[in-house]
């Protein structure tokens, strides 16, 4: 019943392989998780069409978007790279599309017969046209004057020590990951990177998300490519917490030898593993309830968040938190 519902169910499992479930998800695993992504995905598009509709708009924009996720400013720094470097591919390949030929003859005099300077221009200009370009967001402070002030080098850095702390911690995880890893089998984890909800499945991803249905507005490219974005990151994330759990819970196991019973503490370390040992058996992958759990501890709201509606009788209602 899971498999005829699910679409991404070979996505999600090259996801989680990146983010470190090595295993053999089940498919009521996998069909838990895509469930979780859909709702995410829907929440966002019905906020970003209430806030259309309060501009008199129809149509969603990518602020609109980034909006539901401005209180994650390493996410959102992340996401503006993306950006960034999605139109400076653009405009090299637009550039490569008109003049490319002609700078490549000017440049390849190996023998000096160019003048000093002579393709200088052209290269600086090429280069300032595919400078990556810094995303504005209306809400910033900066935003809010009629004059900008003069971008220098040092914005670019500020923005990626933002993001640095995150980001560090990322690679270092993906290092752990791959450090013991064969020729092949960091071959297929760096294919599995390259999975996505949306790329080359555009059609597919409207029909899945509810575009016509949650919103009337016609998506555009790079909606579409921030959504594939953002939902790689739920995963992830999803995946990450939910392997947290299990380890966890394996190590209570092995601590308290609930699974047989008191011969079973006997029998635990009688299996358990010196240093040079080779590996006993493989790991079981992670289950629905590790998955469910994942969900709630990221849902639940920090206590200030609370704090105003301690010693009333009102009811906490609380809305789908994005992941």
């Amino acid at each position: 019943m899971a498999d005829k519902q699910q679409k991404y169910r070979q996505e999600i499992q090259q996801m989680m392989y990146v983010s470190g479930e090595v295993g053999e998800v089940s498919p009521e695993t996998t069909a838990m998780i895509e469930e979780i992504v859909r709702q995410q995905v829907i929440e966002m598009l019905r906020n970003c069409t209430e806030l259309a509709a309060r501009r008199g708009a129809r149509t969603i924009t990518i602020n609109d978007l980034i909006f539901q996720i401005r209180d994650d400013a390493p996410k959102v720094s992340r996401l503006r790279t993306f950006l960034s470097w999605k139109d400076v591919r653009k405009s090299a390949k637009d550039s490569d599309e008109k003049g490319g030929e002609a700078d490549i003859g000017v440049a390849d005099d190996a023998a000096g017969g160019v003048m000093p300077g002579g393709a200088g221009p052209s290269v600086e200009e090429a280069a300032k046209k595919n400078k990556k370009a810094k995303v504005k967001l209306p809400w910033e402070p900066s935003s809010y004057y009629s004059q900008e002030v003069p971008e220098c080098e040092d914005d670019e850095d500020e923005e990626e020590e933002e993001m640095n702390s995150i980001t560090l911690a990322r690679l270092q995880k993906a290092d752990d990951r791959t450090r013991i890893m064969t020729r092949e089998e960091y071959v297929t984890w760096s294919e599995y990177r390259q999975a996505s909800f949306t790329y080359r499945k555009g059609k597919r991803f409207r029909e899945w998300a509810g575009f016509g249905i949650v919103t009337d507005s016609k998506p555009s490219d790079d909606i579409v490519d921030i959504l594939g974005f953002l939902t790689f990151e739920m995963v992830q994330t999803l995946t990450e917490e939910a392997i947290k759990i299990k380890e966890h819970e394996d190590l209570w196991k092995e601590r308290s030898g609930s699974e047989n019973g008191g011969g079973g503490l006997t029998k635990k370390r009688k299996l358990a593993q010196g240093l040079f040992d080779p590996p006993s058996e493989g790991k079981a992958p992670v289950e629905t309830r590790h998955i469910q759990e994942a969900f709630r501890r990221l849902q639940s709201r920090p206590k200030k968040a609370r704090a105003m509606l301690n010693g009333t009788r009102l009811p906490q209602h609380t809305g789908l938190k994005l992941i």
